[in-house]
Order: structure tokens, then sequence, then C-alpha cells
């Protein structure tokens, strides 16, 4: 991956996450905190309370890492419901790295109403290049971040290279199955604005690479199907708030591709889980 592709990517993202029809579908059918896959204990549970459930089992994998004094870097942070809950939770200083300026707006605003301001530094910029001294951190967070970005393997180095001696790894991403067509799922993966998803293996072999002492990962991929269902009835339920905060001409198109990533799902070409490291 060339510089130039790694900042087109990069660019891309922030484009995405900074319209405002993106915007709007990920506040009214997420509900605006934690835009991420969840995890489900049940098949018509709402989509934000599975989605901090989520951050809540990749929080506990690291838990006896933070506490106050200790720093976190979240690496795509979106709306910030990770990074305020682990400021909230264990009283960590968190930085909060993010491309879209229209998500580091609404961050700031909600951490200023939750009175976490203090703790958590909203920086915009590319987590292909971070803007940190190495050993700044004691944890490296991400979740469904590094699945927009075309440079992984690089990430993947600045996450190692900002980690203090011994310090943590956890990050969820949607990947593709080892043994999955790329072909197969390349509509569905055109709408993030990438070639194509990591899989797997990839990331245990660059994991590795890097000199990471332990790799951990947890399969949680028989949530996804339940998660892109419920995203799809929500997106066709939509109610005042959806069609309000998107384009009719958005919303066709979001009709047109989740059902993509359903049949994705279904035909198990996707995985998804936390990943757990230790430098």
């Amino acid at each position: 991956m060339s510089h130039e592709n790694a900042t087109d990517a990069a660019a891309a993202a922030g484009s995405y996450y900074d319209s405002s029809d993106v915007d709007g579908f990920y506040a009214a059918v997420w509900g605006g905190e934690d835009i991420h896959i969840g995890i489900y204990e049940h098949e018509d549970e709402a989509v934000a309370d599975a989605s901090r459930r989520t951050v809540e089992k990749a929080a506990d994998k690291v838990a006896d890492a933070l506490g106050p004094g200790r720093r976190v870097l979240d690496m795509g942070s979106g709306f910030g419901g990770a990074t305020r809950y682990l400021a909230g939770r264990f009283g960590c200083r968190v930085v909060a790295l993010n491309i879209s300026d229209s998500q580091n707006r609404r961050h700031r605003k909600t951490n200023l109403e939750r009175g976490l301001a203090d703790l958590i530094d909203v920086v915009t910029g590319s987590f292909t290049d971070v803007p940190y001294e190495d050993g700044s951190f004691d944890v490296v967070w991400s979740q469904e971040a590094f699945c927009h970005s075309d440079a992984r393997a690089k990430v993947l180095r600045e996450a190692e290279r900002v980690l203090r001696p011994g310090g943590r790894l956890v990050f969820t991403d949607l990947m593709a199955a080892d043994d999955a067509s790329p072909q197969a799922l390349a509509p569905a993966v055109s709408r993030l604005g990438v070639e194509a998803l990591a899989t797997p293996g990839f990331y245990r072999k660059q994991l590795a690479e890097l000199g990471f002492s332990r790799v951990d990962f947890d399969d949680h991929s028989q949530h996804l199907l339940t998660h892109y269902l419920r995203v799809v009835e929500e997106t066709r339920r939509g109610g005042p708030e959806l069609r309000a905060a998107v384009s009719p001409a958005y919303l066709d198109s979001l009709l047109e591709n989740l059902p993509l990533w359903v049949d994705a799902s279904r035909n198990r070409h996707l995985i998804w889980g936390i990943f757990h490291c230790q430098r």
C-alpha cells in the first residue's frame, strides 16, 4: 500500500463519515452513541443495547490495565461512546483519534454534556499516522474502524508503536472469512470505499510479526446475522427520526446495500469478534 493510496483511503473514510446522510443514519438507527456491531441476547434487542454490550465485553479484556493515570488511544472513535464509557468507568484519560469533523463535533459536545471533557481529548486525524510518540499509551482501542482502511498493516504498526512495553491492544473489526471469495463480498464492501476486508489470518500474521507476546481472538460471528437483520429492520421501518436525518436517495441506497451484508452473514462469508493482544 503506497502512501498515496493510504491517504486516499483516509480521505474517503473522512468524506464518508462527514456526509450528513451517513451521520444521520448512524445517529438514528444506532442511537448516536456506539456505532458498532452488537452482541445480542435476543433477536429483537435494540441495536444500541447490543452495541453497548460489545463495548463492555471489550473493556473487560483490558480492565486490569486501566484506571486513573492510565492513557488510552481510541483509533477511529466515531461518536465517542466507547471513549466516554472507558473514561467514566475507569477514570483513565482517553485520546479519541478520528478523521470525521462532523463526528468529532458531536463527540466534543456530548463529552461536555456528560462532564467528561477533562478526561477525553478529541483529535482530528488519521490512524495511519498517529501524532503521538512511541510508548505513549497503556491501551490502544478500536471498533470497526480498520475495515475503512486499505493500509491495515500500517495501522497495526502505528498501534504497536504507541503502546508502552506490556501495553494492550483491543479491537473489533468486520472481516472476511479466510476462505471467502473477495469477489463475493465486493458488492457489499464497495460502500466502505475499500478494495476488500481483512481476514482473521491477516491480523494474526501481522500481529505475530509485530512481536505481540499474546494474541487472543474471541469469535462472535454468530451475532452478525442478527445484527444486520436488526439494522435492516430499523432502516425499513424508517421512523420520523430516520426520515428527517437522511435523504430519500440515501435511504434507497441503504435498502439496496444492507441486504448484501445480511446474505454475506448468512453465508458465513464474514467474521467478527474481539482481538486482545499484549505488547
